[in-house]
């Protein structure tokens, strides 16, 4: 793929920025802490993701009012920031949401068209008849 590529795929055929939608459907189901969100990234099937680059995902989500963040002081440790999810993080989850549906719906076409192209393929370099 080039730089050019519209569709901007990381490996594993994900969407570029798929980490957004993944931490803001986490933060609708609970408000979650940094670590936590790591464990249930994990449980949707992503790559181990970077705690670091979770983090600056989470404050650019928080610089653009899509969460909220506070700390939660504990007697058993440190103080730790608990996210949630903003009224406006609720409707970019939903556009996501449909922006992915309408992604699976195109990429199912294609790969019904290429499982077809699989039973009559010609081989490279072999002209069409």
């Amino acid at each position: 793929m080039t730089e050019a590529d519209p569709l901007q795929v990381e490996g594993g055929g994900l969407p570029r920025s798929f980490l957004r939608p993944c931490l803001l459907l986490l933060l609708a189901e609970t408000p979650s802490h940094g670590y936590d969100l790591l464990e249930q990234l994990a449980e949707l099937g992503l790559p181990t993701a970077d705690p670091g680059g979770l983090y600056r995902v989470l404050r650019a989500l928080e610089r653009e009012g899509l969460v909220d963040s506070r700390w939660e002081t504990s007697d058993a440790g440190p103080a730790r920031r608990t996210y949630e999810l903003t009224a406006e993080g609720v409707e970019w989850l939903h556009a996501w949401a449909g922006a992915l549906a309408e992604g699976r719906r195109l990429v199912g076409g294609f790969l019904r068209r290429y499982a077809q192209l699989g039973r009559t393929a010609q081989q490279p370099g072999r002209a069409r008849g």
